[in-house]
């Protein structure tokens, strides 16, 4: 493994915030924008996704209202001539095209006329927008330096490697831990996600999450950024810690028995293959996944043989018979509004049909538009990471700003099987991953005013 770069001398340069007034971008302070993330994530994924404030829609998630007070944080900074953050953000545009796009479909939505469920799931849906990208613009604008940036992300994998062990729990012992998860003052808006049998003696988990496929997409979204910290992290005693944690969230992902989970983490691989990793890395990753698959096969037989069948006989499942079934709908609806949709969040399954792809649900209630803004949004996130990467001196840099990007092409991809947004779990996790993505560029800009991003001036 290579030895961790401790060098960060942008931290420390001196930034000019009023005439006559510096200060570093390693001023400490008790609130910060990456603390309320760091909580955020906690909460996120510590708690069941179905446990809300009550008399609340799912919107009203905690971590969730913590989205929605970053939006509002983020619009104050903004407004403030005091509080503006100075320097540009490519990132900024493509959340307002993606913004614009679902208002503009809400009018749309509005003008065609809508049933009470559409109206409130188009509410909803324009709600956890705002949320949505309150967190992806704070994370882009609001994050001090790097060492706040990897604090970020070393509460991800704890967090992500918790609910790793409530799944593990679930599958092993064949017991609910979640049900003890549940905090005095909020209230479960649905039932947890049961134990659903698939296979021989096997059924699947979902730890903290809403359903089996996003339990083990968020997962495998976590795995690169844990082997960056077992590569990457200051002490051998950290990196062994860190690559225990990786393990217990790369096991937990195929116990989903989803497709998806695995679809997801090889293309993650994939993507680390390509752009970070040198022939020794990849040797010893495959050396221990082969061990791994073999423990497995013996704590759990029939698992692997369970996923390998999934894949082999893919034609005979009736899930995919189902969704080849819904394209004649999806055609029918796109034909009579191919440009801005039916509206935002209208597509209620009890009242249609359960799309499981959120390119084609986002082409039937948004249109054209909201595709291609969609599309933007995870475009200029790779776009940002990969300037960020090339810009890198260090490899340690280099290697976190390639498993951004694998986070970002895992989405595009996962968004074919499922409607990923449509779970707050999976759409928040890749809202902050996608601010880092603006963050990194910033870091890596080599003019100091854009690195800095801070303040005008100091209040009082």
């Amino acid at each position: 493994m290579a030895a961790p770069t401790l060098h960060h001398p942008v931290d420390l340069e001196p930034s000019l915030i009023a005439p006559g007034t510096y200060t570093s971008r390693r001023l400490r302070v008790r609130l910060d924008v990456a603390g309320v993330i760091c909580l955020l994530f906690c909460l996120l994924y510590g708690l069941p996704a179905t446990l809300i404030v009550p008399a609340l829609t799912f919107a009203g998630r905690p971590a969730l209202l913590l989205a929605l007070a970053l939006f509002a944080w983020w619009v104050l900074a903004r407004l403030s001539p005091q509080l503006l953050m100075i320097g540009p953000q490519p990132l900024r545009w493509a959340c307002l095209f993606y913004l614009m796009s679902i208002l503009a479909s809400c009018i749309a939505g509005m003008l065609r006329g809508l049933p009470t469920l559409e109206a409130n799931g188009q509410t909803f849906t324009l709600l956890i927008t705002f949320q949505f990208l309150g967190l992806v613009l704070m994370a882009a604008d609001g994050i001090a330096n790097w060492a706040r940036l990897r604090k970020i992300i070393q509460v991800f994998v704890w967090a992500a490697a918790f609910m790793s062990l409530v799944g593990l729990i679930q599958s092993l012992f064949e017991y609910d831990v979640a049900q003890h998860l549940v905090v005095p003052g909020l209230e479960l808006k649905s039932d947890l996600a049961d134990f659903q049998k698939r296979g021989d003696g096997l059924f699947r988990v979902a730890g903290t999450a809403t359903h089996y496929i996003e339990f083990s997409t968020v997962l495998a979204m976590a795995v690169p950024f844990g082997l960056h910290f077992a590569r990457f992290a200051k002490s051998r005693r950290s990196r062994i810690m860190f690559g225990a944690l990786t393990l217990v969230i790369a096991v937990a992902i195929p116990i989903a028995i989803s497709r998806t989970g695995v679809v997801a983490l090889g293309v993650a691989f994939l993507v680390m293959f390509i752009t970070a990793w040198n022939w020794r890395v990849r040797y010893n990753l495959a050396v221990i996944s082969i061990a791994v698959m073999g423990a497995m096969s013996v704590v759990r037989p029939g698992l692997l043989g369970t996923l390998k069948s999934m894949f082999l006989w893919v034609e005979a499942d009736p899930s995919i018979e189902g969704r080849t079934k819904d394209y004649e709908y999806i055609a029918h609806w796109f034909s009579q509004r191919p440009w801005l949709g039916r509206g935002p969040g209208t597509l209620i399954p009890d009242l249609y049909i359960i799309l499981d792809n959120q390119w084609l649900y986002t082409l039937v209630t948004c249109g054209i538009i909201g595709v291609l803004a969609l599309a933007t949004l995870h475009l200029t996130c790779i776009v940002l990471a990969s300037v960020a990467l090339r810009r890198s001196q260090s490899e340690e840099d280099r290697h976190l700003c390639a498993a951004l990007i694998a986070t970002q092409v895992l989405a595009i991809v996962v968004g074919g099987t499922f409607d990923s947004l449509g779970f707050t779990t999976f759409a928040f996790t890749l809202a902050a991953l996608s601010g880092l993505c603006g963050a990194v560029w910033r870091f890596t800009h080599p003019r100091r005013t854009v690195r800095t991003s801070t303040v005008r001036r100091i209040l009082g």
